[in-house]
């Protein structure tokens, strides 16, 4: 009987969460608690597993596909969209350069374009589903600010945007500011440069619980609280898969994984290529500076490294700003800094909410100076936990050695920026089109070919296999985890970060 472990991607996810700032707004939501006590069907053709956007979203995508909605069984292990998805910081941020030069070194030059250019695509196809489903879920289509805090992190941002020029990207929608432009266009006085361009914010939760409405509206059925704990050859002919549930078995032709961090409870090949990692964000509600006309028009990155910053929106309807951080934190104990490998969403930490806070007030003193009211400050802190991959790109498609079983999970804590191509490409694929017919970076598709490269360590980020070198401390087994840094070939572990990084400059990818 699989339980709930906090310690490793090969569990249940955590019977009692905390709720996010966007849960706690959607608690009247009639789906939640969806055939909680009902026995699932005995069999179905298509069963999704994971009740967030991306399950979601493949479900509707494969009923506008031709599937017939009544075939489609999604399993949720909580209640309806528990997991990543309502728990985020609110944005829809592409990447607009800044990670090019690190996908490069893993990816290849080419595909990192892909890369980029598919982000940018995401944010167009969240607003034009918007848009035309007319989804209350408070999207704003807006801008974001790439603050750079440091001369270090602002010449890294100049680099990248410079390798980014070089191998052909378009630049045409991004502005850089850089002195007093840059401290007046983003009310930051310690800003050194800045670059600006198109991004969104939403109320995730409520975008969630949109896609699951409607597919259930047409007939497809959600069991919560109903978790697949087990996926087994039926030995049918033709072949078909039996899914255990606390609450029956389903004899299944297609699965579609859409579990993000907890996907390796399914698929064990998986775990050593996802790692869980606990994000934690804040809702404060705003001081006078940050209210009425007054209110932030853009979302931000406010970055000290490309390691450590922290992400900001300012929601338009009630003025609330979402606070998120960083994962690494070089000023947080040691004992913080490891709590985030855990799968325990159902608490915060409070030295990072505190540290937040602080950091908050010293990036924008305009927030600090007035004595907070009754009622004004910081609201609540909730966590999340999202899915780190080796090769910082999510796992998509078809596995081959699982005839009829699909994967789209392994976001990299970036999910908002990916979700809207990756689920529609996964619903594709079930469907019967090609991969070349998603129009995704081949680099996202899951083969047991690209778990062969990870596995064997031909990446530039595998530290026990980067020119055979060895590190005190640093074993095959730990080296996993282990960031490197250095430039001009140079290898050197800078920080245990709890999965793989990128050689080169001061780390790897990180999201907003």
């Amino acid at each position: 009987m699989l339980t709930t472990n906090i310690e490793t991607s090969r569990s249940l996810p955590n019977p009692t969460p905390c709720l996010s700032y966007w849960q706690r707004t959607t608690r009247a939501n009639p789906n939640l608690h969806a055939n909680i006590e009902t026995t699932v069907p005995s069999n179905s053709k298509y069963v999704v597993v994971g009740s967030g956007i991306s399950g979601g979203l493949t479900a509707f995508k494969l009923i506008e596909g031709g599937a017939k909605a009544e075939d489609i069984v999604i399993l949720e292990a909580r209640e309806a969209a528990s997991g990543a998805s309502s728990r985020n910081a609110g944005h829809v941020r592409p990447d607009a350069f800044r990670g090019f030069s690190a996908y490069a070194k893993v990816h290849g030059a080419q595909q990192a374009l892909k890369i980029i250019q598919d982000e940018r695509l995401v944010l167009e196809r969240v607003d034009e589903f918007v848009k035309e489903h007319n989804v209350e879920c408070d999207f704003n289509l807006t801008t974001t600010f790439d603050v750079c805090m440091t001369p270090e992190f602002a010449a890294y941002e100049a680099e990248s945007l410079e390798a980014f020029k070089k191998a052909g990207g378009d630049t045409s929608h991004i502005t850089f500011y850089e002195g007093d432009q840059a401290k007046e266009k983003t009310r930051v006085p310690g800003t050194v440069t800045a670059y600006e361009w198109p991004a969104g914010s939403s109320h995730p939760a409520k975008l969630a619980q949109f896609l699951l409405q409607a597919v259930i509206s047409k007939g497809a059925m959600l069991f919560t609280f109903c978790p697949a704990t087990q996926i087994e050859r039926s030995g049918a002919s033709p072949e078909t898969w039996n899914v255990h549930t606390p609450r029956g078995i389903i004899e299944a032709e297609k699965i579609i994984h859409c579990t993000n961090a907890h996907a390796a409870l399914l698929l064990p090949q998986l775990e050593a290529y996802i790692r869980p990692n606990r994000a934690q964000a804040h809702s404060l509600v705003p001081v006078p500076a940050f209210s009425g006309q007054k209110a932030l028009q853009s979302t931000f990155s406010l970055r000290f490294s490309l390691l450590h910053f922290y992400s900001l929106i300012q929601r338009k309807g009630d003025g609330t700003l979402v606070l998120g951080v960083s994962r690494s934190n070089p000023t947080l104990s040691p004992e913080t800094s490891a709590s985030r490998f855990s799968t325990d969403d159902s608490r915060y930490n409070e030295e990072i909410a505190q540290d937040a806070l602080q950091t908050f007030g010293d990036i924008l003193p305009a927030y600090s100076s007035h004595t907070a009211m009754h009622g004004e400050g910081l609201d609540h802190a909730w966590t999340g936990i999202i899915a780190m991959t080796t090769d910082s790109v999510p796992f998509v498609g078809a596995i081959d050695s699982l005839p009829g079983q699909y994967i789209c999970a392994g976001f990299n804590g970036h999910g908002m920026a990916r979700i809207f191509t990756c689920a529609p490409a996964v619903a594709q694929l079930v469907l019967g089109k090609t991969w070349d017919e998603t129009g995704l970076p081949d680099c996202f598709q899951f083969s047991d070919e690209r778990l062969s490269r990870l596995s064997n360590g031909d990446l530039p980020s595998i530290c026990w296999n980067t020119r055979k070198k060895t590190f005190p401390g640093v074993t095959r087994d730990n080296a996993l985890f282990a960031c490197l840094g250095g430039s001009n070939g140079e290898i050197k572990v800078i920080e245990k970060c709890g999965y793989r990084c990128k050689n080169g400059g001061d780390g790897h990818t990180d999201s907003c």
